[in-house]
């Protein structure tokens, strides 16, 4: 048997064990973010990708009177009770979100958000930290400034995040071609 299988982590993605958590995609902060559009399009794109694989999400608010509310492009992608307000850095701080991410049972968390050395990292560690297998979606995934988006992911990487693309997401999801889910996501999502 291998270490993975041992330790009750697995190395693919499955839909069946996986929820998406995008953090802090926020109408103050996302026009400082380095490539914000190009994040806000990877996400809005993961979100329609975890509705057709029927794969839970839920949006994380940084201090929204300060920060402002999620974007609108985000936003209309998710139902009320998806979203969830935080003042802690790690959303794992805020007992509501932790008894959210425990009820859902998905033991396997795709990230995405903002920032990436700031929220996302200390989210990352602290779901690592409680057992979660955690994967950050790289194009999905950003800072103000570059750098701190290249020392977030080794960082989390480091810890026992695994770094992956969005593509590598649905591939996994899907986990073989020639389905109707298939067809139908490759003309809209896949390309």
């Amino acid at each position: 048997m291998n270490e993975h299988k041992r330790q009750g982590t697995e190395l693919r993605m499955q839909a069946a064990l996986s929820c998406l958590l995008v953090i802090d995609v926020q109408e103050k902060l996302i026009p400082a973010i380095h490539d914000g559009d190009a994040v806000l399009d990877s996400v809005a794109w993961l979100i329609k990708l975890s509705r057709e694989m029927d794969v839970p999400v839920r949006v994380t608010e940084q201090y929204p009177r300060g920060l402002g509310t999620t974007v609108p492009q985000i936003r209309s992608l998710v139902l009320d009770d998806e979203l969830l307000e935080k003042v802690h850095f790690s959303c794992m701080e805020a007992d509501t979100i932790r008894r959210q991410m425990a009820a859902m049972g998905r033991r396997q968390v795709i990230m995405a958000g903002t920032e990436a050395h700031v929220c996302v990292l200390q989210s990352v560690f602290q779901l690592l930290e409680e057992g979660y297998q955690v994967f950050v979606v790289d194009d999905a995934v950003s800072s103000r400034r570059p750098r701190d988006v290249e020392l977030a992911l080794t960082r989390m990487q480091g810890a026992g995040a695994q770094i992956v693309s969005r593509e590598m997401v649905a591939f996994e999801w899907l986990n073989c071609a020639g389905t109707e889910l298939f067809k139908r996501l490759s003309k809209g999502y896949i390309r």
